[in-house]
């Protein structure tokens, strides 16, 4: 018979319908199961990391962090003062990285840069203020390119926004030091356009260290000497607060005008 063990010289020989039925017997079947579970996962997965659920992330810190500011009121660091249990490197190293994140929760700097003054005076409050001003416009600069650049980006149409993207992406450092040296121009704004754009980040970071010397250090030595207003260093950086900001008011008066004329 063709299922018959057949015997010689004492070994045994398996027929092909014998050994065929127990392998497949011996192999297990594939659970099927297994397939929608993974098709769903990955479908949750392309929802939750879309360009448009990012940038509902990244709106969703932003309000919960301007949320927290206004429950924790820092401007309440001028009439306080500084925890007493922090001194020297310390607390100024402290008061720059809750500068940075104070201002990516839109926090204004013209507050911050005042009370650095207050606190440390005008030498460690300008160090203060710039290590928290850079480290604050890394973080938004990263936050908008990770959350919010892959959404934003295809919304570049007109032809102003368009013409400003290519001003950022082409002529980066020059671009962002105009606007930190530029009064009027929001910090958190020109943070979130370079981000937007296709800058890069060393640049970015350079070009906001530079150029917010000058406007930050007539804050802090104004916070510095804001008890003794009649002082010399006093005015000056009243000056350097005021004669900018009017320069700046005028010319982006004319600059409406003449887009209206046009």
């Amino acid at each position: 018979m063709p299922d018959a063990t057949i015997r010689s010289g004492g070994t045994a020989a398996v027929s092909p319908r014998t050994a065929a039925t127990d392998l497949a017997v011996a192999v297990p079947t594939a659970a099927p199961a297994l397939a929608p579970v993974t098709g769903f996962a990955a479908r949750c997965a392309r929802v939750l990391l879309s360009p448009w659920s990012r940038l509902s992330l990244l709106v969703v810190l932003l309000a919960s962090a301007a949320a927290t500011m206004l429950v924790l009121e820092p401007q309440r660091l001028l009439t306080d003062g500084w925890p007493d249990r922090l001194g020297g490197a310390v607390a100024v190293i402290s008061y720059a990285v809750a500068y940075g994140v104070c201002t990516v929760a839109f926090v204004p700097r013209p507050l911050l840069n005042l009370a650095a003054g207050a606190l440390f005076g005008s030498q460690l409050g300008l160090a203060a203020a710039l290590g928290g001003t850079v480290l604050g416009a890394g973080l938004a600069f990263c936050l908008g390119r990770a959350l919010g650049q892959e959404a934003l980006r295809p919304l570049l149409r007109g032809r102003w926004l368009k013409a400003a993207d290519n001003q950022l992406s082409r002529h980066g450092f020059r671009s962002m030091l105009a606007a930190r040296l530029f009064p009027g121009i929001p910090f958190a704004a020109s943070n979130y356009c370079a981000a937007v754009s296709r800058m890069g980040l060393l640049p970015f970071l350079l070009a906001t260290a530079l150029g917010s010397v000058p406007n930050t250090a007539a804050y802090v030595v104004a916070g510095a000497r804001a008890s003794t207003p009649t002082s010399p260093a006093f005015l000056i950086a009243l000056a350097c607060i005021t004669v900018p900001g009017l320069l700046g008011a005028v010319v982006a008066w004319r600059k409406r005008h003449q887009l209206r004329a046009r």
